[in-house]
């Protein structure tokens, strides 16, 4: 599990490479990720967009930006959370994601939270040991 928190709002991300949806000689890897949102404010908090910066094995960069996550916006009462899951697909084995939300507090303060960067590796990784 990775973590990251910004004001309050605590990001929990654990993923997971998803095989039966992978076609390895296809050059196809896929990968879900289930996220914790957790307010531990003392006023709610509405999730308005997402931003994600998307690596490959290769270091080829891709920005996926919208509104919401998973088709909501969801309302985070204080001491709550809000869990979805969602999925990235890669051309090679292995890469990282790392994103901001852009947020709004009750009173109208609009800020950014941080989603920590998280690593996607397969089976199929090849390393190499010096």
């Amino acid at each position: 599990m990775y973590e990251e928190e910004t004001r309050n709002v605590r990001v929990r991300v654990t993923p997971r490479f998803m095989p039966e949806q992978s076609q390895p000689r296809a050059g196809r890897y896929f990968w879900a990720y289930t996220i914790e949102i957790v307010n531990e404010g003392d006023e709610a908090v509405t999730l308005l967009a997402r931003h994600w910066v998307i690596v490959d094995g290769l270091g080829r960069q891709e920005r996926v930006d919208g509104p919401g996550v998973v088709g909501e916006q969801p309302i985070i009462a204080p001491g709550s959370s809000f869990t979805y899951t969602s999925g990235c697909p890669l051309t090679t084995p292995d890469g990282m994601m790392e994103g901001l939300y852009d947020m709004v507090s009750a009173s109208g303060d609009v800020f950014q939270v941080k989603i920590p960067a998280f690593s996607l590796d397969s089976p199929y990784t090849q390393r190499i040991s010096h």
